[in-house]
């Protein structure tokens, strides 16, 4: 890439929009919406992956070359021309980057590399291989056949071919795979013949000699696969049989040793460029938690951000590299001082601020509602340790016994007695059921004090489970001491380490995030990525805690609330929400739908649990504008819904699977939403579950701007999902990834700028705005419009700290009120959503007389005025106070900003 440098200026971070690019929404395209992303207010496009993946990739994350930017998202023009425009619009990029992993794809030249030449080849130790695996030495495993091998080589799955770019090589299920020169020598050929050269004859001869459609032929294909530097079996073998790490389990994607010299710099060399051109401003990981040493790893990668910043065009530097890294932090966890980044990709505030729109009043009934339901009364807790189970016996048996593997190698540290290997087992899968985090981070000596809290937990939980078994507790302590109490040490015991810190977040993720969210359905709301069943709800305080944290700790880390990998959209999450405030109103409106119209489910405990768990999906995401007598819209709304219902169900793993799918259970539930159609015997439920929904629409329009208002305004960055600007009724991927048509958000936020000076309507102004604008979202997006202006306005005021406001008055427990810079006052209402109704205007307003005579907002600065943002009024304070019947008059949120005049 040859070099052009920007001249315009630094844009320092103040929001983002994350765009998901892929060939039907290309660099280009970005281009083409510029004008409204820049209109809204965001200061970068924070991009999804752009470094070449496989063909048709609809997200980036499966890298085939890291150097080159994907031509299917528009190639290298395509990006500098954005970027150049960028630039011209005094924004900036986030660029998403994937050091972790790459594809397994034959466009993958590494892959490709390692495949023909296996421990000989120059990549062979790039990729996280286990070289000296006992039952596969010096080869890799290729676990791509759709079934066992001797009936896919029997079958004509596996294929010798031969073509004028790749030569002589095997097709396995139209994919080619290479073959190695010392086969390629047994054949009587020269492995030094070019691949287009071979004589038509000689082609002819080997390819008949490997016949598949003859016995003989499939007996020479045999032993020529046997000679390959892999071995090419069952994709079920994986889970047992896999000698190289993958992300989670997923064996199209193979874990990248970006911890080498050679790999860092092969991986980073055009995501440095950008940034030393000026092109982009800072990079997201993702998941570092995958890499063998995440802080060692940020280290590097923040260095070589600063020497790159050094090519920078001078008007572009800056003082620090901004580095986020997608990271879920388990309640209670932050980022401490051993990390250089500048904070998360926001999952810990979307789960802060979905908890504070819960009401822990409804925590004990909505429990017990469930456990009627599932007739089973464990705590949260406890359902994840059954599926962390599950995954270490079914899913990554490979990845536990290469951990036991390397511990077996360790020698026993002084003191301690001999092991038995069977209590070592008991020991390190009760260790990893009990981990509460994603991962320890042991990367030079011993552990550090914060690791050793976190660590301390899982022996305490492991030691409770292993109480009756001295031979097992035994064995706990000793693994306390491999696994970093003591000094790693030898090379062996890095590499126990490293096993046992690469093993804990796929089993995390996995148990959790893929398996409990879709069995524990409680309150679906709950279950979201960054979030923990166990945590219901948060307190006012304990928000404000969390804000004091990011305000000191992590101010250029990202604020989310809705991501590409969401379970259900924001929007849907704030609807949910509301139950939480009514739990005994839904437990009784649920139990009666339930009941009333079964069509023929199964009635085991499980169906039971999904039955109320698709209720509530139906209920959160029902779109506000939809009939549920338009037939036309309610089949396709509830074709999302059965899109839905597959991916539940097989993630779940108990009515169903992605390993066995049970095609006719799953059947059921598919009879059972199209019974739910106008005219069907099911539609009366259908129609009851609408207006139910319409019932919870003041209080979930006003949870979700709350929320939306917490993000804009809270330490950090706050960060927008495509399309999110509107109400986000979106579930689990692919759905959340559906197409955004910007065109139509730009008409919108056109009409609701006002006058010459293209300021934004006032969001919760009194008149300008017809009742449907905030079941549509044209509210939400203004309210977003309106804050982020507020934010490029005010930027000094949002880069100085956050303080707690004080609130004179009785019943005043729920509202959030806090001050940015002595400049910003903001104050919410929460866990009030299910007192909110629709006034004559349509307006969601609390009722009459909701707030106390007494009740006041104490102001940072008594003798200043201020100017009420959101509705365009000015206030003149009384004695430093503001009564809140006035300042919250309708709607329960208010921004204000400290007149300079």
């Amino acid at each position: 890439m040859s070099p052009v440098h920007s001249s315009n200026t630094a844009t320092a971070p103040r929001a983002t929009l994350r765009l998901q690019l892929h060939a039907g929404y290309t660099l280009n395209d970005v281009c083409a919406d510029l004008s409204y992303f820049a209109r809204l207010g965001v200061s970068h496009l924070y991009l999804s992956p752009i470094s070449q993946s496989r063909s048709g990739s609809t997200h980036g994350y499966d890298v085939v070359d890291h150097g080159a930017i994907d031509p299917e998202r528009g190639g290298e023009p395509a990006f500098r021309r954005l970027a150049h425009e960028v630039r011209r619009a005094g924004m900036g990029i986030l660029l998403d980057i994937v050091p972790n992993h790459m594809a397994t794809d034959p466009a993958n030249a590494w892959w490709w590399d390692v495949l023909k030449f296996g421990p000989h080849s120059a990549r062979a130790r790039w990729f996280d291989i286990n070289w000296e695996a006992p039952a596969l030495p010096g080869k890799v495993l290729a676990p791509f056949l759709g079934r066992p091998y001797a009936r896919a080589l029997y079958a004509g799955d596996i294929r010798v071919q031969h073509e004028a770019a790749r030569g002589l090589h095997v097709v396995v299920h139209g994919r080619p795979y290479p073959l190695s020169p010392e086969s390629l020598a047994s054949l009587g050929l020269q492995v030094a013949t070019e691949a287009d050269t071979m004589p038509p004859q000689e082609v002819q001869r080997i390819l008949h000699d490997h016949d598949v459609s003859h016995r003989e032929g499939r007996r020479r294909l045999h032993q020529l696969l046997q000679r390959q530097h892999y071995c090419l079996s069952w994709w079920r073998r994986a889970a047992d049989s896999i000698n190289w790490r993958r992300f989670f389990e997923v064996s199209e994607l193979i874990g990248v040793r970006v911890e080498e010299d050679e790999v860092f710099d092969a991986v980073h060399a055009l995501p440095l460029q950008l940034y030393a051109e000026g092109l982009i401003d800072g990079l997201r990981i993702d998941h570092v938690d995958g890499l063998a040493y995440p802080l060692a790893y940020c280290r590097r990668l923040h260095d070589a951000m600063v020497k790159a910043a050094a090519s920078r065009p001078p008007s572009l530097c800056t003082d620090r590299p901004w580095i986020v890294v997608e990271k879920i932090l388990a309640h209670g966890e932050t980022l401490d001082d051993r990390w250089r980044v500048s904070g998360t990709s926001g999952y810990d505030f979307a789960a802060d601020v979905g908890g504070l729109l819960h009401d822990g009043a409804g925590e004990a009934p909505l429990s017990a509602a469930w456990t009627e339901i599932c007739r089973n009364p464990q705590p949260p807790h406890a359902w994840l340790l059954e599926a962390r189970g599950e995954m270490l016996a079914r899913h990554f048996i490979a990845e536990r016994e290469g951990l036991l593997a390397a511990l077996r190698r360790l020698p026993i540290p002084a003191g301690e007695g001999q092991l038995d290997d069977s209590a070592l087992t008991r020991a390190v899968d009760a260790l990893l059921r009990h981990y509460p985090t994603y991962r320890s981070y042991v990367e030079e000596g011993t552990r550090a004090l914060h690791d050793q809290y976190w660590f301390d937990r899982a022996l305490q939980g492991a030691g409770e489970d292993l109480s009756n078994d001295e031979d097992a507790l035994a064995a706990l302590r000793v693994l306390d001491r491999w696994l970093g109490r003591d000094a790693a040490g030898s090379d062996e015991g890095c590499k126990a380490i490293q096993r046992f810190q690469q093993l804990t977040p796929p089993l995390a993720a996995k148990a959790l995030e893929d398996t409990v969210f879709y069995r524990y359905g409680r309150l679906l709301s709950r279950n979201e990525v960054g979030s923990h069943p166990d945590v219901f709800a948060l307190s006012v305080a304990a928000f404000h805690q969390a804000n004091e944290h990011r305000a000191e700790a992590s101010p250029r880390g990202l604020l989310a609330t809705a991501t590409h990998d969401h379970k259900r959209g924001e929007d849907v999450r704030a609807r949910l929400a509301v139950l939480s405030e009514i739990p005994e109103v839904w437990w009784h409106a649920s139990r009666r739908w339930m009941s009333a119209w079964e069509h023929g489910l199964p009635t085991d405990a499980d169906s039971r649990a999904f039955h109320y768990m698709l209720l509530q999906t139906v209920l959160g995401a029902w779109p506000p504008e939809l009939s549920p007598d338009d037939e036309d819209h309610i089949k396709h709304y509830l074709e999302r819904i059965a899109q839905w219902c597959i991916k539940a169900l097989r993630e779940g793993k108990l009515i169903s699977g992605w390993f066995e799918p049970q095609v006719e259970r799953e059947q059921h539930w598919l009879n059972y939403l199209q019974e739910l159609l106008p005219g069907r015997p099911g539609h009366a439920m259908l129609q009851e579950l609408a207006g139910f929904a319409q019932r919870l629409e003041p209080g979930a329009i006003a949870n979700g701007l709350m929320q939306t208002a917490m993000r804009l305004m809270s330490p950090g960055i706050p960060d927008l999902y495509q399309g999110t600007e509107w109400r986000d009724f979106s579930l689990v991927d692919p759905d959340n990834r559906r197409p955004v048509d910007f065109h139509a958000r730009e008409h919108c936020l056109e009409q609701a700028l006002q006058g010459p000076s293209g300021r934004i309507r006032p969001p919760l102004a009194a008149k300008g705005w017809d009742a449907a604008a905030w079941g549509d979202g044209r509210i939400k997006q203004a309210l977003i419009a309106a804050l982020l202006g507020l934010r490029r306005e005010c930027a000094a005021a949002f880069c100085d700290g956050y303080e707690a406001v004080e609130i004179r008055g009785t019943d005043t427990q729920n509202l959030v009120g806090f001050v940015r810079g002595r400049e910003i006052v903001v104050l919410a209402a929460v866990k009030c959503a299910a007192s909110m109704h629709q006034n004559r205007d349509g307006v969601p307003v609390l009722p009459a007389g909701f707030w106390e005579d007494d009740a006041a907002l104490i102001l940072p600065e008594p003798d200043a005025n201020w100017e009420d943002v959101l509705r365009g009024r000015r206030i003149g304070p009384r004695n430093g106070l503001i009564p809140l019947a006035d300042l919250l008059a309708g709607f329960p949120l208010a921004v204000l900003r400290r007149d300079q005049g």
